[in-house]
């Protein structure tokens, strides 16, 4: 009976996790989602519990431009879905990258349950599939994650080298998060162990992070650009949900820094 008892507590506390990590049923759908977008291309991953939509935003380019461009790959946030997106993301296909957006797992319109290992094969499984179209270069492919889609990002970035990784208001790992609410790491079901992975791969790191960020300190993102042997941290006012409070700024420190690393023209 005892033992009974303690594998019902596990698989509790499993679920529990699981829940707080990805609170999947959080964020509503747009009715309209993706509707007005243009050139938007919905896609669609076959995975265990059902399929995972996916997001193709291609780069704008003006008949001067040819040939195959950047790509972002943006994961959003635990309590977003990539409905949100496009609008803010716009400005990447105004500077000739394509955008691309997989959502996660038992988010949205999507079906499965998420977790670390499967957000990110299934990015992976996007990824393969975009970068064969003619206007993608597969080497200036660039991971674009905000908070525990930085996660994503790292993690992805284990598995697929990117040509640069940005991300937006990221915290450590989740063991250093977990640690904030006294829960031990060896209870983690996933590690989004990111500057674990900043210390081994050599990627350039641009990142941004608010000041005043209570749910993910400042002081991770000044770890994180420690971590990284090739890193820029912007730092900027608001706390985790208001920041950037300007996009623009934000655009402009961003494509200047994908020009010094050569993803995008001079």
């Amino acid at each position: 009976m005892a033992a009974g008892a303690v594998v019902i507590a596990m698989f509790g506390l499993a679920a529990l996790q699981r829940m707080i990590v990805f609170p999947r049923h959080l964020p509503k759908p747009l009715e309209s989602a993706g509707e007005g977008t243009e050139g938007l291309e919905r896609l669609w991953l076959a995975v265990e519990g059902g399929r995972v939509e996916v997001w193709y935003l291609p780069a704008y380019r003006s008949e001067s431009r040819h040939g195959a461009g950047p790509l972002v790959v943006f994961a959003h946030g635990n309590a977003e879905l990539i409905d949100y997106w496009p609008e803010v993301l716009e400005p990447y296909r105004r500077m000739g990258v394509g955008v691309l957006l997989p959502e996660y797992r038992g988010y949205g319109r999507s079906g499965g349950l998420p977790s670390e290992d499967a957000i990110v094969g299934d990015f992976l499984r996007a990824i393969e599939m975009i970068s064969k179209k003619k206007e993608v270069d597969p080497s200036r492919i660039v991971y674009h994650g905000r908070s525990i889609g930085g996660g994503v990002a790292c993690s992805l970035a284990r598995r697929r080298k990117p040509a640069s990784l940005i991300l937006q208001s990221t915290f450590t790992s989740l063991s250093d998060m977990a640690a904030r609410f006294l829960v031990p790491g060896f209870l983690l079901l996933d590690s989004f162990d990111n500057i674990g992975a900043l210390q081994k791969l050599d990627v350039p790191v641009f990142i941004f992070h608010g000041r005043q960020d209570g749910l993910v300190p400042f002081e991770h993102a000044r770890r994180l650009a420690g971590a990284a042997a090739n890193s820029r941290l912007l730092a900027l006012d608001g706390d985790h949900n208001s920041c950037p409070r300007d996009w623009n700024e934000v655009f402009r420190e961003i494509e200047e820094w994908l020009g010094e690393q050569g993803i995008l023209p001079p």
